[in-house]
């Protein structure tokens, strides 16, 4: 159990039997009475936001977490299966979950899954990627405004935005953790 002092931005904490986790922390001593605590939080589950606020005598359940390093392995219909990096035991994880990570996950990348009572709830991918422009238009010469973007697609089918100097078969780097380009790796 935490007490209410024990809170603070980041730390993962229980309510209603589901994990939470603090998104915002603020501490207010009014002149008269006992301190409070006020957090606003997110639900790691569901995503859902919440408010409320502790008295300095509060108790607050601990999560069951878990985060263990495995290797994303292959896909297997809608499931995706991580193989733990020590005992090699299996996870199947649902697409749903993942959401548009799936076009980040590369065979035997090491990745961080968070549990909550045995079942993945976060998984965190390798923060950058490596992949291949299989169609993106050519860039108009002369065109050198700064910034300039143009739509490409990756060797997965995902679409980004590249500047205009990348052409069809450059490498790029994709953050993982926004989907967006973040640098050319070699050229066609």
């Amino acid at each position: 159990m935490y007490n209410a002092s024990d809170l603070k931005k980041g730390l993962k904490i229980q309510i209603d039997g589901a994990p939470w986790a603090i998104t915002e922390f603020e501490f207010c001593k009014p002149g008269k009475g006992t301190a409070l605590y006020r957090c606003k939080m997110k639900n790691m589950i569901n995503g859902a936001g919440m408010e409320k606020t502790y008295r300095p005598t509060d108790k607050i359940e601990k999560p069951d977490l878990e985060e263990r390093e495995m290797y994303y392995s292959y896909a297997e219909g809608d499931m995706y299966v991580f193989s733990d990096a020590e005992t090699y035991e299996e996870m199947r994880v649902h697409a749903e979950m993942l959401g548009d990570q799936v076009y980040f996950l590369i065979e035997d990348s090491l990745c961080k899954i968070l549990l909550f009572n045995g079942q993945p709830i976060e998984i965190t991918l390798p923060t950058f990627i490596e992949k291949e422009i299989v169609h993106t238009e050519p860039g108009a010469r002369g065109d050198t405004a700064t910034n300039v973007m143009k739509p490409a697609k990756l060797d997965n089918g995902y679409e980004i935005m590249v500047p205009l100097f990348i052409n069809e078969g450059d490498i790029v780097k994709v953050d993982t953790r926004t989907g967006e380009y973040a640098e050319r790796v070699s050229k066609a």
